[in-house]
């Protein structure tokens, strides 16, 4: 009860924070361009992987004098929606955009939002992080067979960890079950707030295996204490020494994707001059950079096809998680 009090502050506390930038946005007249005042939200809590993916593109932005005025805003709850749905109710505020990716189409499902992707503005993918699968360092299990005979041997008792219901750790391991041949919904998931507390169940030896994003391992796999299996990606990613699941037979790949999304009502001008920046932004040293720094890949569409693939990645994670049960 205690935490949930205090998500519910947070979120005051965020949606207060962002009427004031409203206001200040307003005040500056409505001829403003995006490109003088910004606001970038990150619909989660400081620190984790999307208000890192804002703050890198400020940083970014602000230091190649793409944008001027630009400031985070975090409005944390229910796998980004939350945010999503303060944004959709934002008509034709051009000064704005939020982060999304993967992890908010499950949360959509999950959270049984009322808004969806097709009610915001979709501006760009811009780069994609992976997830791996890990299992503490003493573990019997060697090699990703040896854990996938586990799982079909006995799915109950291979308890593998991750992030909230919904997420990309959630949807990968009912991809594996189903890999192992069994029943998605039978894989037992022990869903954590963060990949902090999922290396701690790891190094407890609560859970047998642990999936989230390679950051979040990176320090473990280093050390020795955990050993990676798989990597989610569709092929080797540069400077991540782990196999893909695809590599060794299993039909298990997804992308942690991230991007941008402005409210539903801004004019073509304002979509056109958003979608400007975040390109100028992807073609500086400074972004690839921090492509490189954080692992993450390019995957940088608009438009269109921007469009079709995220009809495309909301159908196949609405699917999974039918499968998974919820």
């Amino acid at each position: 009860m205690r935490q949930r009090i205090i998500s519910t502050v947070v979120g005051v506390a965020a949606a207060a924070l962002f009427a004031v930038a409203a206001v200040s946005a307003s005040t500056a007249g409505s001829a403003a361009s995006p490109r003088t005042k910004l606001t970038i939200v990150a619909p989660a809590s400081p620190g984790g992987g999307w208000d890192t993916f804002a703050r890198e593109s400020q940083r970014v932005m602000r230091d190649n004098t793409i944008a001027g005025g630009i400031q985070v805003v975090n409005i944390p709850g229910a796998s980004g929606t939350i945010g999503l749905g303060q944004l959709a109710g934002m008509g034709d505020r051009h000064d704005v955009m939020m982060v999304t990716g993967g992890v908010m189409l499950g949360g959509i499902v999950v959270n049984g939002s009322a808004v969806t992707l097709e009610d915001v503005t979709p501006i760009a993918r811009l780069a994609d992080d992976f997830n791996v699968l890990v299992v503490p360092a003493d573990s019997p299990y060697e090699t990703l067979d040896d854990f996938v005979a586990a799982v079909a041997e006995n799915p109950g008792g291979t308890a593998i960890a991750g992030g909230s219901l919904g997420g990309i750790d959630h949807l990968l391991s009912g991809m594996l079950a189903s890999a192992a041949g069994v029943d998605p919904s039978d894989a037992n998931y022990l869903a954590y707030p963060g990949g902090g507390e999922v290396v701690t169940s790891l190094l407890s030896h609560t859970a047998e295996a642990g999936l989230s994003g390679y950051n979040e391992f990176r320090d473990q796999i280093e050390s020795g204490n955990l050993r990676a299996l798989a990597i989610s990606a569709a092929e080797p990613v540069d400077g991540i020494d782990v196999p893909t699941f695809v590599e060794q037979g299993y039909d298990v790949a997804m992308a942690n994707w991230r991007g941008y999304v402005a409210p539903p009502g801004i004019s073509d001008e304002v979509r056109d001059e958003l979608i400007a920046m975040v390109t100028e932004m992807r073609e500086t040293s400074d972004w690839q950079e921090t492509l490189a720094r954080n692992s993450w890949v390019d995957s940088f569409m608009t438009g269109a096809e921007l469009d079709a693939f995220i009809g495309t990645e909301t159908e196949r994670t609405t699917q999974i998680m039918t499968e998974l049960g919820l």
